[in-house]
């Protein structure tokens, strides 16, 4: 079995089991501040369990990575969904995992078009926050306090991800 993952193009119905892309696409949910706005409604299904937990808004500053990437760990989040933003028009890389049989199977790899966030919904396995080409800022939305919300799963072998 080949270890190589070619990057796809980002897409909602690719990622659907993932997750959620968060974009301003298509017609607007409808307007508001007296029609000065579009707004583009619940685009992402923000989750979260636990006693006095509650969602945080952060920010990040990713330093880039470059292809072809070794990916050698995931992660996943148990009690809470957790979406990244991007603070600027540079596309980044995302990497999923389906579970199988307990443990994260072949990943899978997006880019996106530079104006697209996601939310990986809760216990999804996925890459590290991955920009490409420069260090770029984010908006993190997840559940606080992160205190054990977090289990991680290193690959016997890493995987190769290229560009198509």
């Amino acid at each position: 079995m080949s270890r190589e993952i070619a990057l796809e193009p980002l897409t909602a119905e690719a990622f659907a089991p993932y997750g959620d892309v968060i974009e301003t696409h298509g017609e607007p949910s409808f307007q508001i501040n007296a029609g000065m706005c579009d707004r583009f409604h619940d685009l992402a299904r923000v989750d979260f369990d636990g006693e006095g937990s509650r969602i945080g808004i952060s920010a990040g500053r990713g330093r880039p990575y470059a292809l072809p990437y070794e990916l050698t760990m995931v992660e996943r989040h148990p009690y809470g969904s957790q979406a990244f933003l991007p603070m600027s028009e540079d596309p980044f890389m995302v990497i999923v995992a389906a579970e199988e049989a307990g443990t994260p199977g072949r990943p899978r790899a997006f880019i996106t078009n530079g104006r697209q966030g996601v939310n990986y919904l809760r216990g999804v396995w996925h890459g590290v926050l991955t920009p490409l080409g420069r260090t770029a800022d984010f908006v993190i939305v997840d559940r606080i306090p992160t205190a054990g919300n977090l289990e991680e799963h290193h690959y016997d072998a890493p995987w190769s991800i290229v560009e198509a």
